[in-house]
């Protein structure tokens, strides 16, 4: 049996309120919070890139990270073939100011995610 004094400690930033009611939620509620937070967490990422698939692309995931967005896609041939879809595949991409005003998007190429990689 725990102590309150083994009790977590919410990290800097969890709302008061959040940090108050947790506490109380059986582990069924706590698990279900969880993956509702998830969810929200992966519709905030998914809403808020300002990446935009190209022809013939398939984005899986986009998700803000510091700096960067890492993004997930897929990509079949122009002129389609019996592997296509190609991938998932994983970028970084960066807003890169331009001289003449504006920003582009920096597209760069990291490699295959394979399933153990969480994919």
């Amino acid at each position: 049996m725990t102590s309150p004094a083994d009790e977590p400690t919410p990290p800097e930033g969890v709302p008061d309120r959040v940090a108050t009611d947790l506490p109380e939620l059986t582990p069924e509620e706590l698990r279900n919070t969880i993956i509702y937070a998830q969810e929200l967490l992966q519709f905030h990422d998914e809403t808020a890139s300002p990446i935009e698939p190209g022809p013939n692309e398939d984005i899986i995931r986009a998700t803000e990270r510091d700096g960067y967005t890492e993004v997930v896609k897929l990509a079949s041939c122009a002129q389609g073939c019996d592997d296509c879809p190609h991938g998932p595949y994983l970028y970084h991409v960066k807003q890169e100011s331009r001289p003449e005003g504006g920003t582009k998007a920096r597209w760069m190429f990291l490699g295959e995610v394979y399933p153990d990689d969480g994919e």
